[in-house]
């Protein structure tokens, strides 16, 4: 009977089924006529005091714009006012402070790494370009670029500019898509 006892008397808030339970529930066969009248006029009671409560935060919520409006405060500045903020309290708590050493160490041994390898990059290149296979690479073009300069430019036996072979060249190459004859260099310079 104990039991049966404590469990009516419990103090529990009631739990998502109790809750379904209660509001299927139909309580007012077990109500008097004047108990029934007592419940509806404190429900209107607090319907009413809720419609008030909701006038006043509502009246309580222009006034705060008004004045947030007389401040110049405006949503863009409470934002930036609240990330910086929150920027400043997050760069001050020792987390951030021992990542950021740590990072920065890091950073700096990245650093000291690429510089280097570069370094070394810059030596292989170096290496390479005082090889024999270079060298030879090296000759074939000069011979390749001086052979072009000595046709394209005539018999002048210094072949002009690299800047003067590629314009006579592209004169000519006008000159023969426009239809006129092939002249050299000499005879351009007669007219």
């Amino acid at each position: 009977m104990e039991a049966q006892a404590q469990g009516l008397l419990e103090t529990e808030p009631l739990q998502g089924r109790d809750e379904d339970a209660v509001a299927s529930a139909d309580f007012s066969s077990m109500l008097s006529e004047e108990e029934k009248e007592e419940l509806k006029a404190e429900l209107v009671q607090l319907e009413d005091e809720i419609t008030t409560l909701r006038q006043v935060l509502s009246a309580k919520e222009r006034h705060l714009v008004e004045i947030k409006q007389k401040l110049g405060m405006n949503l863009m500045n409470e934002l930036k006012q609240n990330f910086s903020k929150s920027w400043h309290d997050m760069q001050t708590t020792t987390a951030y402070k021992k990542t950021h050493e740590t990072l920065s160490h890091a950073g700096q041994k990245a650093t000291a790494a690429f510089s280097n390898v570069g370094t070394a990059i810059s030596k292989k290149f170096g290496d390479m370009r005082n090889s024999p296979t270079f060298k030879s690479f090296e000759e074939r073009v000069e011979t390749t670029v001086t052979s072009l300069k000595t046709k394209v430019g005539g018999t002048n036996p210094n072949g002009g500019s690299f800047e003067e072979v590629l314009s006579s060249t592209a004169h000519a190459s006008a000159q023969s898509l426009a239809g006129g004859s092939w002249r050299t260099k000499e005879e351009e310079l007669q007219c």
